[in-house]
């Protein structure tokens, strides 16, 4: 049987909608529209920079309510309007988030109509990030990301592609009808499909000291693992994260164990996966390390031209989670290659005895290692497919699903 409910989700909610300056301000009117066709009642708050993308007249019209600009309009204030505003919203969603806005929210600022609804408010929030690549990833808009994530605050976004600048790259806001589907299910809170699930992770380089100021590493960002732990974590499983050195914020509501070497990735490793149903292997462990760390830096020296460095095999992590006799997680391994992926994955598949592999090739430009889009093939033993080049995030999502289907077989 068909309910209002069903047909309008959002009947009866009343969604602040927050509009920051920045191109992705053209977007908001159809948000507001999204918004308005589930069935939510809609007011507006435009910063002074947002003005300046898009009329109030417009989102007036759109909303069918008075659009609010500014903190210090004596009509509104009479009867403390931001007040009023705060106590009236169900939710409130900034979108676009500029890099300035969520500094602001993220420090406390009151200096506009929308920073001070947003502290003086009590409704869950969530914000829509938009702005520049190169802006995006600075580590102060990473920080602040960071500290609301840590306060409960939702992050909705951002996407990868072409942006207004020229760049391609994270930052795009995501689309109005992304963001209207992603309110109605905070409202609806439905069982999230893998609820139940434990999900154990390793993400990122390791690095191999040679003395106390040099080691030896690889290119990997860790930005696959963070995904697969990020989009595991949105469908309900409970995720451990055990991250190598990377510049990456924590996905919401995962466990992040932060490791160094190889030797430590593999004790936090062993520890885990036990007490996980399915692990997955997606760091660039170093294949080798010192045989004896210098404890102090070694010297160049005006009669060698040359440095031997003696190494020796660290642990194969994925094999021995895979060779664990009792308590054995599913057990899923990555191949990074250069060259005969195929081959070279099948291989370890077989000789780890895993129980997928997902194999890429990372000498092919524009994915993998330090890049924002990444293509993979799954083997598994009666398994082959292949997951096109696309944004890691949606990847992500793809591979999650994927592997979890494969585990309940």
């Amino acid at each position: 049987m068909t309910t209002a409910a069903n047909l309008l989700p959002l009947q009866g909610k009343n969604i602040l909608l927050g509009i920051s300056g920045g191109i992705a301000a053209y977007k908001s009117a159809d948000l507001v529209r999204r918004l308005k066709e589930r069935g939510a009642e809609v007011r507006v708050i435009l910063t002074p920079a947002a003005s300046e993308f898009i009329t109030p007249l417009t989102l007036q019209a759109l909303s069918g309510n008075p659009v609010g600009q500014s903190l210090l309009d004596p009509a509104a204030e009479a009867a403390m309007g931001h007040i009023e505003l705060a106590r009236w919203a169900d939710f409130i969603l900034v979108a676009p988030a500029s890099a300035d806005v969520i500094a602001r929210i993220t420090h406390g600022m009151a200096n506009d109509l929308l920073t001070t609804c947003i502290l003086a408010a009590n409704a869950p929030f969530a914000i829509a990030p938009a702005m520049n690549q190169q802006m995006y990833k600075n580590i102060a808009t990473q920080s602040n990301l960071a500290t609301l994530i840590s306060r409960n605050i939702h992050i909705y976004g951002p996407a990868a592609g072409e942006q207004a600048c020229g760049d391609v790259g994270m930052g795009r806001m995501l689309e109005p009808l992304q963001l209207a589907e992603l309110v109605v299910a905070f409202f609806q809170q439905s069982p999230k499909p893998l609820t139940g699930l434990k999900i154990a992770i390793t993400a990122g380089p390791t690095r191999e000291a040679i003395d106390p100021v040099r080691y030896i590493s690889n290119h990997s960002s860790g930005k696959m693992g963070y995904a697969l732990a990020d989009a595991a974590a949105k469908l309900g499983a409970e995720v451990t994260l055990i991250s190598g050195p990377v510049q990456l914020t924590t996905p919401a509501g995962v466990n992040r164990i932060d490791v160094v070497s190889a030797q430590d990735m593999y004790q936090a490793a062993l520890t885990a996966a036990p007490e996980h149903n399915i692990f997955i292997g997606c760091a660039a462990v170093a294949d080798y390390r010192m045989a004896e760390v210098s404890g102090q830096k070694l010297k160049k020296t005006a009669d060698k031209n040359e440095l031997t460095l003696q190494l020796v095999k660290n642990p194969d992590i994925i094999a021995q989670v895979s060779a664990l006799t009792e308590k054995r997680p599913f057990t899923v391994g990555f191949a990074a290659e250069t060259e005969n992926v195929q081959a070279y994955a099948l291989q370890k598949l077989q000789s780890k005895k895993l129980d997928l592999i997902c194999a890429n090739d990372v000498s092919v430009a524009g994915q993998g290692f330090n890049s924002e889009q990444n293509a993979v093939t799954v083997f598994g033993h009666n398994l082959q497919q292949s997951l096109t080049l696309q944004d890691k995030t949606t990847l992500a999502t793809a591979l999650i699903q994927l592997i979890v289907e494969q585990y309940k077989k």
